[in-house]
């Protein structure tokens, strides 16, 4: 109880702090550090509302006991009131369980045709478009951002995007970061002639979109700065002093100069730009390489063997392999109406957590 007390008052210090930055107009110059703060600022929202109303509750049912010694009414009000508080509590509780990180962020799916030609293509333009619909459902945006189409209208590849209209503690990949794998199709494709039901498959990917890579601050311990003579031709533009710097950032090894200054102060300066727009592609770099090894975790195949659903036309049934999940109302979630599944699969995941901890 006190851990939570704790974390909770953490919570509330840092979400005044942002307050007071949103209310800052200097702050909305600089649209990605309001975007950040404002996605923080949301996700804190919900446990500050929740704990500000049981505090309330609290202090109202503890009023209504003291009334309820004389007054019967107001003694039912008090059991009301504490059952309020102790669904507050579960409520706070379940706010501040363990959560993936990643959960406010957008995302970016991929979604691939796999085995079964061109059914397994129209198969992975129904998933496009059972996502999308979900998408306009719920509040987020999407975008297409490339697509390679079948002869029948189906997709071989495609790539879109996925945000939230407003910043928001559950995100995008709150919800789609379950729907990375393979997923199996059952049904008779519309080319068999013999109505023969076949199996096919799609796979889709999802990895978070990653913010823009913010200013690069170095810290000044973190380099060794040296100056030196610049060197060239003879002549007026020859510096006689030690103006020229090399700067060393010791974490990583990179090693910048600039001698076209005429003045170290200002060869440093430019030396320091320098050094961050390396440090920031590096980060970039690795960025990249975490996206690419959190896709190829997904899928090693787009094989039919590999897969985390199944889609059954014949009898209407959508499966969750890794749950257990079955339900009949596959038309419902090709429409869009996935809400019952993901609740499932968050629910598992957050269960998971717990357990863990």
């Amino acid at each position: 109880m006190e851990a939570q007390v704790s974390a909770v008052d953490d919570i509330l210090a840092e979400y005044q702090g942002l307050e007071m930055q949103l209310s800052d107009p200097e702050l909305h110059n600089d649209q990605a550090a309001a975007r950040k703060v404002g996605k923080r600022f949301a996700e804190l929202q919900p446990i500050v509302n929740v704990h500000k109303e049981l505090v309330q509750t609290r202090e109202d049912c503890e009023t209504a006991k003291e009334m309820g010694r004389e007054d019967s009414e107001f003694a039912a009000e008090a059991e009301r009131l504490a059952e309020r508080v102790v669904e507050l509590e579960e409520q706070l509780a379940d706010l501040l369980a363990p959560r993936d990180p990643h959960d406010g962020e957008d995302i970016i799916m991929e979604i691939k045709s796999g085995a079964g030609g061109e059914e397994a293509a129209l198969f992975a333009g129904e998933l496009a478009r059972m996502y999308q619909r979900y998408a306009e459902r719920h509040g987020f945006a999407y975008e297409v951002l490339g697509v390679s189409e079948s002869d029948l209208g189906g997709v071989k590849d495609l790539t879109m995007s996925i945000r939230s209209k407003q910043p928001s503690r559950d995100g995008a990949w709150s919800v789609f970061k379950f729907e990375g794998g393979v997923h199996r199709v059952q049904r008779v494709p519309v080319t068999e002639s013999q109505g023969r039901i076949q199996t096919s498959a799609a796979g889709v990917l999802v990895y978070p979109e990653p913010d823009e890579v913010e200013e690069v601050t170095i810290d000044e311990k973190d380099i060794r700065v040296d100056v030196y003579r610049s060197s060239g031709k003879g002549g007026q533009g020859v510096n006689t002093t030690d103006s020229a710097v090399r700067i060393t950032h010791l974490p990583s090894g990179i090693v910048v100069t600039c001698q076209k200054e005429r003045s170290q102060i200002q060869n440093k300066a430019r030396a320091m730009q320098v050094l961050a727009a390396r440090l920031q592609q590096l980060a970039e770099e690795e960025a990249d390489r975490e996206a690419a090894e959190g896709r190829a975790a997904q899928i090693r195949t787009i094989d039919r063997s590999e897969r985390i659903r199944t889609y059954n036309w014949p009898e209407n049934r959508i499966s969750d392999h890794r749950i257990g999940y079955k339900a009949n109302n596959l038309d419902t979630v090709l429409n869009g109406g996935m809400e019952d599944l993901f609740t499932a699969l968050q629910t598992a995941e957050r269960n998971a957590r717990l357990e863990a901890e």
